[in-house]
């Protein structure tokens, strides 16, 4: 079999007409930015997430650097992140001036331990920043908790878990702001980058979305020094069509997942996905680790499938945040993580047979 890691054709095709016809009404309309196709996703996003309040956004980086500006952010303050997540989590912390705090996921489900929190508070310390690590909801109850305690804001980056829950509460929900990614291959994605804020606060919501169009609710008429960050009319068509289908998405996605998990739980050598208890993975990412990761990768390249590792390089090893002076060896879990996980395929469309192929071809290497 040829089976590729993502099958970005292939997912959209399904939705082929229904793009046709949002794209003629928006060609048809002839208002691209700031119009009635955004204001319907808003709305639309907004009560999926059991939100009050969506302001579409450029792109999922965006959405975090501005929900670090309207909640007051800057220079010298401190910001707790998870040492093992995508590096947009720590980049927006850097924008804002303020400083990355990494603290350890834990080991099973590579998602932040809240356990570690609290050691990292400090009295510079201003926001909690959990990641839906992999399509995993993190343990949010116990986050809100400790900052509740501490009296910390929380910025929840839910860029890959769009529909996953903890304790019977959706994630992008939790946050006092929660940002979002509508990349293409995200469960919700858009034909292009997109991104978005959610949030119950009056404030905020209305700060982002001033802030977001140069800083201005009223055209040449500015408040503050905003930037260029809207979620265009076409993009905005094309979501509010895919999301009506994201629940059968995800769906499809956890019973693809539980085949792997059937097929892979009892190979020696290998660890699947955890979930924590009371939260849900709507598997954005499905991911396994071995030592021999890479010896599975090629092995797994020579039969035809597909693969991605997420992420191979931590964030602070990467160079860009040589300048906080970490090492090898500051954070062993993330590392172990970086240095043996390996993503196989799955995605909306992938059959079930080349699901249970790609569980022989992995079986078959571990017992050569």
């Amino acid at each position: 079999m040829n089976i590729p890691y993502l099958n970005l054709k292939q997912i959209n095709l399904n939705y082929s007409a229904e793009l046709m016809d949002a794209m003629k009404s928006v060609l048809d309309s002839g208002w691209f930015i700031l119009g009635k196709s955004l204001e319907q996703f808003e709305k639309e996003y907004a009560s999926y997430n059991r939100t009050k309040h969506c302001a579409g956004l450029a792109n999922g980086l965006d959405a975090l650097i501005l929900s670090l500006k309207v909640l007051g952010i800057k220079e010298g303050d401190e910001v707790i992140v998870p040492s093992n997540t995508y590096i947009a989590s720590w980049l927006a912390v850097s924008y804002v001036g303020a400083k990355p705090v990494p603290v350890e996921p834990r080991w099973e489900t590579c998602n932040i331990n809240p356990e570690l929190i609290e050691e990292k508070i400090t009295n510079k310390t201003k926001v909690i920043m959990p990641v839906n690590l992999y399509g995993q909801a993190a343990e949010l109850d116990k986050i809100m908790a400790i900052a509740q305690k501490h009296g910390l804001n929380v910025l929840e980056d839910n860029a890959q878990a769009q529909g996953a829950v903890c304790n019977g509460r959706l994630a992008g929900s939790w946050g006092h702001i929660n940002a979002t990614s509508f990349y293409p291959g995200k469960n919700l994605g858009a034909l292009g980058d997109a991104g978005a804020i959610t949030t119950d606060s009056d404030e905020l919501a209305a700060k982002i979305k001033i802030i977001r169009n140069y800083g201005s609710e009223k055209k040449y008429y500015n408040e503050t020094k905003g930037v260029n960050s809207r979620l265009d009319e076409l993009q905005a068509a094309f979501l509010s069509v895919k999301l009506r289908n994201l629940d059968d998405v995800n769906r499809e996605r956890q019973k693809l997942a539980g085949l792997y998990d059937a097929g892979l739980n009892a190979i020696e050598g290998l660890t699947i996905p955890s979930v924590a208890d009371g939260c849900t993975s709507v598997h954005h990412i499905y991911q396994v680790r071995t030592e021999k990761r890479d010896e599975l990768q090629k092995y797994l390249n020579e039969k035809g499938i597909g693969t991605l590792i997420h992420y191979p390089i931590p964030s602070h090893l990467q160079q860009a945040y040589s300048d906080l002076g970490y090492k090898k060896g500051d954070f062993p879990i993330a590392e172990k993580i970086s240095e043996t996980t390996l993503s196989i395929p799955l995605y909306q469309g992938l059959k079930e047979e080349e699901v249970l192929y790609i569980v022989d071809m992995i079986k078959s290497f571990f017992n050569a």
